[in-house]
């Protein structure tokens, strides 16, 4: 072969291998970029996927903070064992538990109004709903909307319709949502929450036999007073008869042994604070058990003086598995904090504007009157012979006291001017306070003097006149003592005597005269229209006049 043969030879083998070469570097450019685009749409289905997961999440209303409590209490429950369900999979678990709460709503509410109509009511009724997932769901008009057991819309029956409060809050109680319930006192909201709990409890139960142990209990109903606490039971317990479910009502100053006894089968539990702990610490109940939980009157609640026996409480209930409910006259900036703490993406019903200032009943005529602490009980007596004599002596009055001294005192001074009178105060037995409201209640008693025990929550038929006698150490107080009258759509009357002992509370007072259109006394603007910081007579101030930017001096010793 001559050189030139070579030479072709040689120069066709390079180009072949370097055709080679150029197909090769092809095909791995081309699968390169065929597995780059998988991998793209797949990332893309990936975070498509995440979305609508996240968006079917909220939209059911589970939120990331239920998720992690969820996982939490998965993680509780079954430890490191094989039983425990992988945390990777707890959205599903979610997902489902999202799917029945949907569910839920399919089947206990049918909104049969007209938009045009609920707009109205929501107008009409000065209702705000505030819901953070944006469910969708809306008021219910009537009692028929409601698909619940025919034995609670029987026991509705006796009512004409739901009152404001009920027709907002069912659909999401009924839900299974949280919610916080805010609107005037004597406005239904007891069977607001009382209604969804029980028909929580049959979709619990269904037609299973009725639990026969107190571990068994999964509802909990928290109120401030041992009064507040009966009357509750009683409505509930009368409701609860209905659907063969039984109630009981625990609280202070009566035999702890009966109300363990009274513990057994019973599927709802009505208490205080003090005496639930005491009852949890013996073992009698387990708040693990609590799925259902309601704080009544929770503005009260939440305050220094329950607050860490509530926090107990809640620190005792499983909080995956529990639904929180508030429900409240008063709504103050001081606990809406450490309520938002224990409810996860509340929703808020509000009857009225109750946020933005503190707000007493519009039907209650108020009348304040500037006095001399020293004529108090004569200014009294003037007072019951204007009001409960001639043609209005068999009208209902109900007179308040700050101290249980004070109104013994009180007490026996009427007494001594042959004024029958019943009387509600710390210094008496729980028979005795029992027996008095009772009294008060059937008309037997016309006149009930009280502390502030009485002052939240009590649904007294046909009060006709509240009287402060001394006025109360808050302004939400006043609120509440004032709306035992003007109950149910029905017109009220308040006469309040003040002092220049409450005068740093005379800018408050002021507020909620002015926020009901009530008159403002000239007496009472001499005091000053805002709180003033408290001074006395004897000590000097309570309080130092500083600069607030001034730093701190270092003081060095030698």
């Amino acid at each position: 072969m001559g050189l030139k043969d070579k030479k072709d030879k040689k120069d066709k083998k390079e180009k072949n291998d370097k055709s080679e070469k150029q197909d090769k570097k092809e095909k791995i450019a081309k699968r390169e970029k065929k597995e780059k685009t998988e991998k793209t749409e797949k990332k893309g289905l990936e975070t498509d996927e995440t979305t609508s997961k996240s968006t079917t999440t909220e939209a059911n209303g589970i939120s990331e903070t239920r998720i992690k409590s969820l996982k939490k209490s998965n993680k509780e429950k079954y430890g490191d064992s094989k039983k425990r369900p992988l945390e990777e999979n707890m959205e599903e678990v979610v997902a489902i538990e999202a799917k029945k709460s949907k569910k839920s709503i399919q089947t206990t509410v049918t909104a049969s109004a007209a938009d045009a109509d609920i707009d109205k009511f929501l107008t009409d009724s000065a209702i705000t709903i505030s819901d953070p997932l944006e469910s969708g769901l809306k008021p219910i008009l009537s009692f028929e909307e409601l698909n619940i057991d025919d034995r609670v819309l029987g026991f509705l029956k006796k009512y004409p319709k739901p009152t404001p409060i009920q027709s907002a809050s069912w659909p999401f109680l009924l839900a299974s949502r949280d919610l916080i319930g805010v609107a005037e006192t004597g406005s239904g909201k007891t069977m607001a929450f009382a209604v969804p709990a029980v028909a929580y409890l049959l979709s619990a139960v269904g037609t299973k036999k009725k639990p026969k142990a107190a571990s068994n209990v999964s509802v909990l109903i928290v109120s401030p007073t041992r009064e507040l606490a009966i009357q509750i039971h009683e409505n509930l317990n009368d409701l609860s008869k209905v659907v063969n479910f039984k109630s009981i009502c625990v609280y202070g100053g009566v035999s702890k042994d009966d109300q363990k006894r009274d513990l057994i089968g019973a599927n709802v539990i009505v208490a205080t604070p003090g005496r639930l702990i005491d009852l949890v610490n013996d073992g009698a109940i387990d708040l693990g058990k609590i799925t259902y939980l309601v704080l009544d009157e929770a503005d009260r609640m939440l305050e220094k003086g329950f607050e860490e026996d509530i926090k107990r409480i809640m620190q005792s209930t499983d909080a995956a598995k529990r639904k929180t409910v508030m429900f409240t006259a008063t709504w103050p900036p001081s606990v809406r904090d450490l309520a938002f703490q224990f409810l996860n993406n509340p929703v808020k019903v509000m009857i009225g504007d109750r946020e933005s200032e503190l707000k007493a009943n519009n039907r209650i005529e108020q009348i304040v009157e500037v006095i001399d602490p020293r004529q108090k009980e004569q200014r009294l007596l003037q007072l019951l012979r204007q009001y409960h004599s001639g043609a209005n002596r068999n009208d209902k009055i109900l007179i308040f006291a700050l101290y249980k001294k004070e109104a013994a005192r009180v007490e026996r001074f009427l007494q001594s001017k042959g004024y029958k009178i019943a009387a509600i105060h710390g210094d008496l037995s729980q028979a005795q306070r029992t027996n008095a409201l009772e009294q008060f209640k059937s008309g037997a008693v016309k006149l009930l003097l009280a502390t502030d025990v009485a002052a939240r929550g009590l649904d007294i038929p046909a009060v006709t006149l509240v009287i402060n006698l001394t006025f109360p150490l808050t302004a939400e107080d006043y609120v509440h003592r004032i709306g035992r009258t003007g109950r149910a759509g029905q017109s009220g009357k308040a006469i309040t005597f003040f002092t220049e002992h409450e005068k740093h509370l005379s800018g408050a007072l002021i507020n909620v005269l002015r926020s009901a259109d009530q008159p403002v006394p000239e007496e009472l603007l001499k005091f000053g229209g805002h709180t003033k910081k408290k001074e006395h007579s004897v000590y000097g101030a309570f309080y130092k006049d500083v600069d607030p930017n001034q730093k701190a001096k270092k003081i060095v010793f030698d």
